[in-house]
């Protein structure tokens, strides 16, 4: 089978990432099993969590995908209190987790950026110090990221969804608010600070060709990320984008060039981190599952409290949106064991790359 040929390369092209992303079933499995050898050679069989606190569905930004733009009157906003937060936080380090995500709408006015920076110091004194602190909102000043990151912040996660220029533009407005350029330059002081930097796409969007989603990966690798969080493109009917519904794919078949996305991925960067997103498990009940066998290595088990939990819909039938904290903790480490792999507890779980890099 050619897949051999391009598994034993040193160095993969876009025409050989193309090649595996459009393979056959049957050498589709030996990309998985070869995928599958790398994390395990460069990373073992651990998984990190990330305890997933989503605390705000606010937002300035009016992408044409998402479920909590700004324009959507539908949708019923929320923002949690800090004590409900800093609760979260506590439930993260009490339960050993070894790290947290904070993720809510884009903002980025005084208050907003003040009272991020204010959480950032309790979470650290709450936990000793112990527990590491992604967060994911969004494009702010490099001044800002500095501020955060001096406070406690190390790992920011911010999601390019499409590295193609024209098709970014056919799923964000044209408009000051979203600009292509300034989503890369905050990437790029993202890692000037210091973090460990994640960015990630979308898979299955309208007009979005094979050739796209290789030149993602190729993008990921150029611009030295350290992270990555990437899943299927589900629809939300609140949204433009919904509209051109008639263009997409099947679920299932993005679910399934998904887990081909993360299987190149891995083999591309071997010492990244990789995240199963939850829209996986959207799809499938154990998408996450598939996707850490096949070669990622963290899951974010939603510890949000449950009834603010169902409001933050960025797209529509989204997994475990009725479950509290303590419903998911006791079901995480017997998923993980589903696919051969092992709950890394009390652990920040950083991706080997960023000290390569930073070294």
């Amino acid at each position: 089978m050619k897949i051999h040929k391009i598994l034993e390369k040193e160095t993969l092209n876009k025409d050989d990432i193309i090649y595996m992303l459009s393979c056959s079933e049957e050498e589709e499995k030996e990309l998985f099993r070869f995928s599958k050898k790398v994390r395990e050679k460069e990373l073992g069989k651990y998984v990190y969590l990330r305890g997933l606190i989503e605390f705000s569905n606010i937002c300035k930004k009016d992408c044409l995908y998402c479920g909590i733009r700004k324009s959507n009157t539908s949708v019923d906003r929320f923002n949690i209190e800090d004590k409900h937060i800093l609760n979260a936080a506590k439930f993260a380090y009490d339960n050993n987790y070894g790290s947290i995500v904070l993720q809510g709408g884009e903002r980025s006015d005084k208050e907003f950026i003040d009272r991020i920076d204010n959480l950032l110091k309790e979470i650290k004194k709450l936990s000793n110090n112990e527990l590491g602190i992604t967060l994911s909102i969004g494009e702010q000043t490099k001044e800002t990221y500095k501020r955060w990151f001096d406070s406690g912040a190390h790992r920011y996660l911010l999601r390019i969804e499409s590295s193609n220029k024209d098709l970014y533009y056919k799923i964000h407005p044209k408009d000051e608010n979203h600009s292509f350029e300034r989503r890369i330059n905050c990437l790029k002081d993202l890692q000037e600070v210091g973090y460990q930097t994640g960015t990630g796409v979308m898979i299955g969007l309208p007009h979005q060709t094979t050739e796209d989603l290789a030149n993602d990966l190729l993008f990921f690798k150029m611009l030295n990320v350290d992270m990555i969080g990437m899943g299927p493109y589900i629809e939300h009917a609140d949204t433009p984008l919904y509209r051109e519904r008639g263009l997409l794919m099947p679920q299932i078949d993005r679910f399934k060039l998904t887990l081909r996305m993360i299987a190149c991925l891995r083999i591309l960067m071997k010492d990244i981190n990789i995240a199963a997103a939850t829209a996986l498990q959207a799809i499938d009940p154990i998408g996450r599952e598939k996707a850490i066998n096949i070669g990622a290595n963290i899951i974010m088990p939603n510890i949000t409290p449950t009834d603010e939990r169902a409001l933050y819909q960025l797209y529509q039938n989204k997994p475990c949106t009725d479950e509290g904290a303590d419903e998911c903790y006791s079901c995480i480490e017997k998923r993980i064991n589903m696919a051969n792999c092992e709950v890394k507890y009390n652990a920040w779980g950083d991706s080997p790359h960023f000290y390569k890099r930073s070294s």
